[in-house]
């Protein structure tokens, strides 16, 4: 098991409001909560709704301010309709966070053209999508910081299988470098996190892991991360794909 982070960045994110797509488990959960310490708003996203308005309530609970919105964010329409709304509770969004992400595994030679096509339209179409139309708000209102959860499996790293993952986060590093190009004159940065090596969701994964510090991270600390790159901390850094793995690239 990996230790918890015994240290923690900090920031004042206060008068700034964020959208986290897959805001309900994981790493869209532990980046919703770490922005909501640092002050800002949050609007969490999720396509359970459940799992959206307990995040949102926990934030509330703690004394942030959040409010959860369900939606597909591989529907352009779905993904507009959320970012009008979380304008319309907080104002100005200065921050996108794109966690959404689906995985299947399975052979190359077995997959399913309908996984395929969902993986690919949910980690790759959906945060096109959440970044060109929050690009645009950003553009007309100063600025912002646009973080992608990409994966190491993307960036060298491949797997025992789940060819459209891999695929998905390759794409989505090549859509966070071209978009930063293209929204650095707008004051926009635009900046991935490629994690590996996590501690798994459910259960033990039963593989040591496969990096110099011997241990598996957690998605806390690859939220510390994330919220580095979207303080002032980081306003020289942009078109940038971070591993968060312990090394195992």
């Amino acid at each position: 098991m990996a230790s918890e982070p015994t240290a923690q960045f900090h920031v004042n994110l206060n008068n700034h409001a964020a959208i986290v797509t897959g805001g309900g488990t994981e790493i869209g959960r532990a980046c919703a909560l770490a922005l909501a310490r640092s002050g800002a708003a949050v609007c969490v996203n999720d396509l359970n709704p459940d799992s959206a308005d307990s995040v949102a309530a926990e934030i509330q609970a703690a004394g942030g301010r959040a409010a959860a919105w369900q939606a597909d964010i591989s529907n352009r329409f779905q993904a507009a309709a959320m970012i009008e709304n979380a304008r319309d509770t907080f104002g100005r969004i200065t921050i996108l966070i794109n966690a959404a992400s689906v995985f299947r595994d399975g052979p190359f030679n077995k997959l399913d053209e309908w996984d395929w096509r969902r993986i690919l339209d949910v980690n790759l179409t959906g945060a096109f999508f959440c970044t060109q139309l929050i690009g645009r708000v950003m553009a007309d209102e100063g600025g912002g910081s646009i973080v992608n959860i990409a994966s190491n499996a993307g960036h060298g790293r491949t797997l025992p299988d789940g060819i459209s993952y891999v695929a998905s986060k390759a794409g989505l590093i090549g859509l966070t470098q071209q978009s930063a190009r293209e929204l650095a004159p707008q004051h926009i940065r635009v900046n991935a996190v490629c994690p590996g090596n996590l501690e798994p969701t459910y259960g033990a994964s039963g593989e040591s892991p496969q990096n110099m510090l011997a241990r598996r991270g957690t998605d806390e600390e690859v939220a510390q991360v994330v919220l580095f790159l979207c303080s002032d901390a980081a306003r020289f850094i942009t078109g940038q794909a971070i591993d968060v793995d312990g090394g195992a690239l």
